[in-house]
């Protein structure tokens, strides 16, 4: 779990409208996005019917259209 250590933003009435964390914070945040985005990405990859293709093969698919252009 992140220790997250924030400086808020207020308005004159003190509610609070900004955020100010230091950037090692905002990294670390950015890093569990990141990873939650390819388990996402990966839970929906299973779930799907189309047929997988092992990874080297991939990569020569792609690297064959590189070439291509």
């Amino acid at each position: 779990m992140l220790t997250l250590n924030p400086h808020y933003i207020t308005d004159n009435t003190g509610k609070k409208i900004s955020v100010v964390l230091p950037i090692k914070d905002f990294k670390a945040i950015m890093e569990e996005l990141e990873e939650l985005e390819d388990i996402k990405l990966y839970d929906e990859a299973k779930k799907s019917d189309e047929a997988s293709i092992p990874i080297e093969d991939a990569f020569k698919m792609i690297e064959a259209e590189r070439k291509a252009k």
